[in-house]
């Protein structure tokens, strides 16, 4: 049984909501008309997230109703499959180049972030007061993510002779990296919470657009070629991407 609740967005974008009731439980679904909008998509963004259903701008909340009824299943099983959210807290354990670093709060302490061992294990101490601890590790991570992806890209790029006109670090959540038609990159942080050959072969990918701006079998090739650990990278992100997105999702919005 789908219930609808409306709320009036922005003149370009006006959002309602739909509150789906199924046996799994109520679900709380984004209603967004977007002019751009050519059909009906439903989309689980990652853990935490509300589901989104967008829809063209002259599309009717009888045909929007229609639609999520026919995805409530798919609607259902992509909920279950995703991550319990971890919150960004003082105690938590969150991976760090691949290592599980304890975050440890230090309010006492200047500065923001730093990494540091106790007790044999590695840990991300955090300065300043409790409430921005959140944002501090992000920018923390972030920072370090154009620290390990700048090199990585420009590295490839010199192999393939090709130059990028940026490199953006962002928050992503639909993809790891993109290659936009004027030459620009874009990376998500969180692969810095990756092992380095996952975040190297993202940066090899990436680049390798600036060649070949597809997926056919030669770009495949290229890819292969100057990155090894392709195949094993791919298989790493496939099965323990979702829990990065994971991180932090408490904080994020619909």
């Amino acid at each position: 049984m789908i219930m609808p609740l409306f709320s009036r967005g922005p003149a370009r974008r006006r959002t309602d909501h739909l509150d789906l009731v199924t046996e799994a439980g109520r679900i709380a679904v984004v209603l967004r008309r977007d002019r751009r909008a050519r059909n009906y998509t439903l989309r689980v963004k990652d853990a935490g997230a509300t589901p989104v259903l967008t829809m063209p701008t002259r599309g009717s909340l009888r045909e929007a109703q229609s639609f999520l009824e026919k995805n409530t299943r798919w609607l259902t099983r992509q909920i279950a499959k995703a991550p319990t959210p971890r919150p960004i807290r003082d105690g938590a354990i969150i991976p760090f180049r691949g290592i599980p670093h304890l975050i440890q709060h230090r309010p006492e302490t200047r500065g923001t972030v730093s990494t540091g061992v106790d007790d044999g294990s590695p840990s991300l101490c955090v300065a300043g007061a409790r409430e921005h601890l959140h944002r501090r590790v992000f920018d923390f991570l972030r920072r370090e993510a154009r620290r390990d992806l700048e090199p990585a890209t420009l590295n490839y790029s010199s192999l393939l002779g090709v130059r990028p006109k940026a490199i953006r670090i962002r928050d992503t959540t639909t993809r790891w990296g993109s290659c936009s038609a004027s030459g620009e990159l874009s990376f998500s942080f969180r692969l810095v919470m990756a092992p380095p050959f996952v975040l190297d072969y993202l940066a090899a990918h990436e680049v390798a657009h600036l060649r070949e701006m597809n997926h056919s079998r030669r770009f495949w090739r290229l890819v292969e070629e100057i990155c090894p650990d392709c195949q094993a990278a791919r298989a790493w992100l496939h099965n323990e991407g979702r829990a990065l997105l994971a991180i932090g999702a408490d904080r994020r919005a619909a």
